[in-house]
Formats: structure tokens, C-alpha cells, sequence
């Protein structure tokens, strides 16, 4: 007898089910109910994208079960304020031992901890949808979850840094979360990219190990299709792009 998998939308209403019990849980007196509004808006977004689409385009168990991971650190974050998480009690109380004085740190990094998590749980998720929307193959099914987990990435620190500048007060500096450091944006940026980059290269090395075609299709994505120039060439001679597109 065949074993019977769970259904993608029966596995998704669980994680769904879970989030929203947490999401309750610390939505109720956050440290700062200002900084949470602020912080907690991209994931009420986020989540209500996925339910929107769950039925036109639902995503893998895996991808899913990664969104939910970020998400509920996100949210651990919000709740607190990122830079006044408390994992160095809970550090001393489970193991008797602090986590910033093992490894000699001053600040609150529970910060990067969730910047490199978003590249890390997030840049896999955005590839299926770039294979399975966009139909792109070998290289660039790595490179561009890369590059979208980057952009995004500078793009949520320059929001960051518009909204303290605009809503100002403890509330933006709460939530801008540099505790100090000039180079937090740059070092928050850093992070999510060397996430990304893991999750790209291990998935690269399990498609390596398992699919039969991983280096031909790594080559075909490599060699030019179009030999001749666009832009104000293509303008300029409509009938060459035509046999181009016929030649292909």
C-alpha cells in the first residue's frame, strides 16, 4: 500500500493554524506597541499573500515550512523589539550559561540572526517561484533567488531607515535597531546575502548529486540564445529580431 502524502493545503492550514496561535500569543503587550505595528506589518502582508494565492499557486512543503520558520522569528522580534529579545536569559536559564559572554559580544544580535535567517529560509521559496513562473533553468534558478534576497534586502533597510526618519521619537529608533553601530545596514545586508547564499549553493549541491541532467541544463542556461544585439538595434530593425526569434 502506497503511503498516502498530506495534501499542500492540509499541511499549509496547519503551519497557518500555528503561526496564528503565536501571532495571538505576542501580539498581546508587546515591550513597544508602536515599534510592533511597525515591525509586524511585512508579515501580515506576507501571510496574506500566501492565503490569497494558496489556492492558484500553492508552494511546496518545503517552501512553506521555510516561510514559517522566518516568520515566526519575525514575530518573536516584533514582540520585543528586535534589539531587546531576551535570548541571553533564556540562554542562562536552559543552559547556565549566557550567550553573549561566550562568545564576547556587547550587543543584541538577535537582529542578524533573523537578516541571515531571511536569506537562508526565504531565498529557496523565491526560487520556485522564479522557476515556475519566470521558467528560468540552471544558473540563473541560483543566481536570481541571490540577487532578489539582496535587493530586497537593501530595499527593507532603506524603509527602515525612511520610516525612523519620519515616524522619529524612541519608536523609530526602536525600530531602525542599530544599538549604536554606523555599519548595522551594511552588516544587516551582509548577513541576508551569506544566508542566501548557503540555501543557494546547498540546493545546487543536492540538485548536483540527485538530477541527471543538472549540468547540461547549467550549460544550455550559459549558451547565447540571440546572437544579435537589442536595444536601439532592435528598434531600428524589427525584421532581424523576428528571424532571430525564428532562428531560436
Amino acid at each position: 500500500m502506497k503511503e498516502r502524502k498530506w495534501p499542500h493545503t492540509t499541511y499549509a492550514a496547519w503551519l497557518l493554524a500555528i503561526y496564528a496561535l503565536m501571532f495571538v500569543a505576542l501580539a498581546v503587550k508587546p515591550r513597544d506597541r508602536a515599534t510592533w505595528v511597525l515591525e509586524i506589518a511585512p508579515a501580515v502582508i506576507a501571510v496574506s499573500l500566501l492565503i490569497i494565492t494558496r489556492n492558484s499557486f500553492p508552494l511546496s512543503r518545503v517552501s512553506y515550512s521555510l516561510l514559517f520558520l522566518f516568520l515566526c522569528l519575525h514575530t518573536l522580534g516584533a514582540h520585543f523589539t528586535y534589539s531587546a529579545v531576551p535570548y541571553d536569559e533564556w540562554s542562562q536559564t536552559l543552559l547556565g550559561q549566557r550567550i553573549n559572554a561566550l562568545f564576547g559580544w556587547h550587543r543584541n544580535h538577535f537582529d542578524r540572526l533573523v537578516h541571515f535567517c531571511y536569506g537562508l529560509l526565504v531565498a529557496y521559496p523565491v526560487r520556485e517561484v522564479f522557476l515556475r513562473i519566470a521558467g528560468v533553468r540552471g544558473f540563473w534558478g541560483y543566481f536570481l533567488p541571490l540577487d532578489l534576497t539582496m535587493s530586497t534586502s537593501m530595499i527593507y533597510e532603506l524603509i527602515e531607515w525612511g520610516l525612523a526618519v519620519v515616524v522619529g521619537s524612541d519608536a523609530g529608533n526602536a525600530y531602525l535597531g542599530s544599538q549604536g553601530d554606523p555599519w548595522d545596514a551594511q552588516k544587516d545586508m551582509a548577513l541576508a546575502s551569506l544566508g542566501a547564499l548557503i540555501a543557494m549553493l546547498v540546493t545546487a549541491a543536492i540538485n548536483w548529486k540527485w538530477k541527471r541532467d543538472f549540468a547540461i541544463e547549467l550549460a544550455e542556461s550559459l549558451r547565447v540564445k540571440r546572437r544579435r544585439p537589442l536595444g536601439e538595434d532592435a528598434l531600428v530593425k524589427p525584421g532581424a529580431r523576428a528571424a532571430d526569434a525564428a532562428k531560436a
